[in-house]
C-alpha cells in the first residue's frame, strides 16, 4: 500500500509537470510491448484463433506490468541507506504520478477551448483530434466544444479516477495493471474488422475494471458542481446543479455505446445544463449515438470552460477521498 504522503506528492507532481516527453513513461513502454507482442501473435494465430491470441496478449501484458511495478516499488523503498531511501522514494513518487493524467487532460482541453475562443477553428479541430477518436475535420464550433466536454468527463474517469482507485486498492502494482488494461483497450479494443476478435478480451476487461471508477467519477462531478456553483452563484444554484447532475447521470448514463463512459458524461451534462452525445463520425463512418442531457444552456464555449473547472475540482475531491481511505487504513 502506498503512503498518503506519497500519493499527495505524486498528485502535485502531475499537476506541476504532467507527462513531459523527455522523461521515460511506463505507458509508452507498455505500448511498445503491446505492439511487439501483437505482431508476434498475429504471425502465429489466424482467423478464428485471433480471439485466443487476444486473450493471450492480455494474460502476458497485464501481470507483467503489475509485477514490474511491484518489484520496482519493493526495490525503491527497501534500502537501509537514508540517502538511497530518499532517492528511491522520489522515483516511486514519479512512477505513481505517471499513472495520473490530470494536467495533460486539462492542458489539452484548454488548448482546444482557447483556439475556439480565438475563432481559430482549424487549429481547434487539430488539437481536438489529438484527444478524441472521432473525425474532427467537419465539426463546427459547438461540435468541437461538445466533444471537448465529453472527453473531459470520460478521461476524468479512465485517465485519473480509475488509476487512483487502483492505487488505493492495489498500490503501484494495481495502478500499473489498470494502465496496462487501459492501454490494451486503446490500442486493440476496437470494433472493426482488424480488432473485433483480437481485441475482444482487452475491451471486455477494460469495461469490467472501469465499472466502479466511472460511477465514482460521476459522483465526483456532481460534488464538483455543488462546490463550483456554491462559490459562483450561492447555495440554491449549487443544490440545483448537483441534483441535476445526479438526475441526468441516473437517466442518461446508459445512453452510450460504452457501459461506463456515459456515466460521467451524463453527470457533466447535467451539471452544465448542456446536451452531449448524438451522431458522430469515426473513420468516415457515421455512428448514431443517443443524446445525453437536456440542452437547457446553449453556450458551449462558457460550458466548456466550466467543464475544465468541474473536472479539476472532481479530481481534487477524489484525491481527498483517496487520502482519507489510505490514512484510515494505516491506522487500522
Amino acid at each position: 500500500m502506498i503512503a498518503p504522503a506519497q500519493l499527495f506528492c505524486a498528485f502535485l507532481l502531475d499537476l506541476a509537470i504532467g507527462d513531459p516527453p523527455w522523461l521515460p513513461h511506463p505507458v509508452r513502454i507498455i505500448g511498445r510491448a503491446i505492439s511487439g507482442l501483437e505482431r508476434l501473435l498475429r504471425g502465429r494465430f489466424k482467423g478464428e484463433q485471433e480471439r485466443a491470441a487476444g486473450v493471450l496478449l492480455v494474460i502476458v501484458v497485464v501481470p507483467a506490468a503489475a509485477y514490474a511495478a511491484y518489484a520496482a516499488g519493493r526495490l525503491l523503498t527497501t534500502s537501509s541507506s537514508p540517502l538511497l531511501y530518499l532517492a528511491g522514494t522520489a522515483v516511486l513518487i514519479y512512477l505513481i504520478s505517471t499513472t495520473l493524467a490530470l494536467r495533460g487532460l486539462v492542458s489539452a482541453a484548454r488548448g482546444v477551448i482557447d483556439a475556439v475562443r480565438a475563432e481559430r477553428l482549424a487549429e481547434g479541430r487539430q488539437a481536438l483530434a489529438m484527444i478524441v477518436g472521432r473525425d474532427t475535420d467537419l465539426l463546427g464550433q459547438d461540435g468541437i466544444l461538445r466533444a471537448t466536454i465529453e472527453t473531459l468527463a470520460e478521461n476524468l474517469s479512465d485517465g485519473f479516477v480509475a488509476p487512483l482507485f487502483y492505487l488505493v486498492v492495489g498500490g503501484l502494482a494495481g495502478a500499473f495493471a489498470y494502465k496496462a488494461i487501459n492501454t490494451l483497450d486503446s490500442m486493440v479494443g476496437y470494433k472493426n474488422e482488424r480488432y473485433i476478435r483480437f481485441g475482444w478480451a482487452a475491451a471486455r476487461l477494460d469495461d469490467a475494471v472501469n465499472y466502479i471508477p466511472a460511477r465514482i467519477a460521476g459522483l465526483s462531478l456532481a460534488g464538483a458542481a455543488f462546490i463550483y456553483y456554491l462559490v459562483a452563484a450561492g447555495p440554491s444554484r449549487a443544490l440545483d446543479a448537483a441534483r441535476c447532475s445526479l438526475a441526468i447521470m441516473r437517466r442518461d448514463g446508459g445512453n452510450h455505446t460504452s457501459p461506463n463512459s456515459g456515466v460521467p458524461e451524463a453527470a457533466m451534462a447535467g451539471a452544465l445544463g448542456v446536451r452531449l452525445g448524438g451522431p458522430s463520425t469515426y473513420g468516415g463512418r457515421l455512428v448514431e449515438k443517443a443524446y445525453i442531457g437536456d440542452g437547457v444552456f446553449g453556450d458551449y464555449l462558457s460550458s466548456a470552460s466550466r467543464a475544465v473547472a468541474l473536472t479539476t475540482t472532481g479530481a481534487c475531491l477524489c484525491v481527498a477521498l483517496a487520502l482519507s481511505v489510505l490514512g484510515a487504513a494505516r491506522l487500522l
